[in-house]
């Protein structure tokens, strides 16, 4: 009996964070959304569109149907297929299709969410035998910085790490231009606000945050197939599987997401060293991020898809 699809089992409460009073209103640019449909974690693309006006009432199941061949299931709240590629089993391991809005993990079934301006939906098939549950993504880039979730845009804190400053100041110069507006702290510090977080710093520094610690359990737990070695000094990249395919040392870095139960995600900006951490901060673009769930970089400047041999 196969177990029910990733989109039924994740729920993650936007209702919440608006009552928090976490969120300061839509994005500076609303209006129109767009949709991506890929494969093998963003690996290859199957189609996309994009539409100038929201209308009243959409829901990303019809936004999606408007546009593909769609089949459902669950009474017709959850989605079969896209385009002909079905949930199932291939080769003994269990695929099915996730989605992400604005590059977080979608809140329920696609019938029940409500389609906001600005709104950047992803559509991804993927092995998800080794990871259930991954909470956010970052090749939505730059969201969710800038129409947040829920319709709703949230704060940004950029936490820095002690001897990280040029990183810091990297990463906050590539936010403001985005059209970000962060905030900057110390790492470590304490808020009880649901705010988007990008934390930057070496491993040792940033995976004392208990969102980024989630890394060393695997992807079962953090939704990122990257994890760093104990001292922090070489970086292992995963398959779809779980498995280690290529380990990184010096100079290495790495742009991840990851969340803890309903709070707004967190994302890592780290290295194995400074010069990784900086080089970490210079990958966030829209271009060097799209289509990415994450995205390390090997000494030498090579971009790696995060999970290794997907597609």
């Amino acid at each position: 009996m196969r177990r029910p699809p990733p989109q039924l089992l994740v729920a993650v409460c936007l209702i919440g964070a608006a009552a928090s009073g976490c969120g300061l209103g839509s994005g500076e640019s609303p209006g129109g959304a767009s949709i991506l449909i890929t494969r093998d974690f963003g690996a290859v693309e199957v189609g996309s569109t994009a539409v100038k006006q929201v209308p009243g009432g959409e829901t990303v199941m019809r936004f999606l149907q408007r546009n593909f061949k769609v089949a459902t299931r669950y009474g017709g709240g959850f989605v079969q297929s896209i385009n002909g590629i079905s949930g199932g089993r291939v080769g003994g391991r269990a695929f099915d299709w996730s989605y992400y809005i604005n590059g977080i993990e979608a809140p329920s079934g696609a019938a029940a969410t409500k389609l906001n301006d600005g709104d950047s939906v992803w559509w991804d098939h993927h092995d998800w035998g080794a990871a259930i549950h991954i909470p956010a993504v970052v090749g939505a880039f730059p969201e969710p910085f800038i129409h947040g979730r829920g319709g709703r845009r949230v704060p940004l804190r950029i936490e820095c790490g002690e001897g990280s400053k040029a990183a810091c100041d990297e990463v906050s110069a590539r936010m403001s231009s985005a059209g970000a507006k962060p905030a900057t702290a110390a790492l470590g510090e304490r808020s009880n606000l649901d705010i988007l977080r990008i934390l930057v710093g070496l491993w040792p520094d940033v995976r004392r945050d208990n969102a980024t610690s989630q890394l060393d359990r695997g992807p079962g737990a953090s939704g990122v197939f990257a994890r760093f070695t104990a001292d922090g000094k070489r970086l292992e990249i995963l398959n779809p599987s779980g498995q280690v395919t290529e380990t990184l040392g010096a100079g290495a870095g790495l742009v991840a997401a990851t969340s803890i139960g309903e709070q707004a995600p967190t994302w890592i900006v780290t290295g194995t060293d400074d010069a990784g951490v900086l080089a970490a901060a210079r990958m966030l673009t829209k271009a060097a991020l799209a289509g990415h769930f994450a995205l390390a970089l090997a000494p030498g400047g090579r971009h790696l898809r995060v999970p290794e041999g997907a597609g």
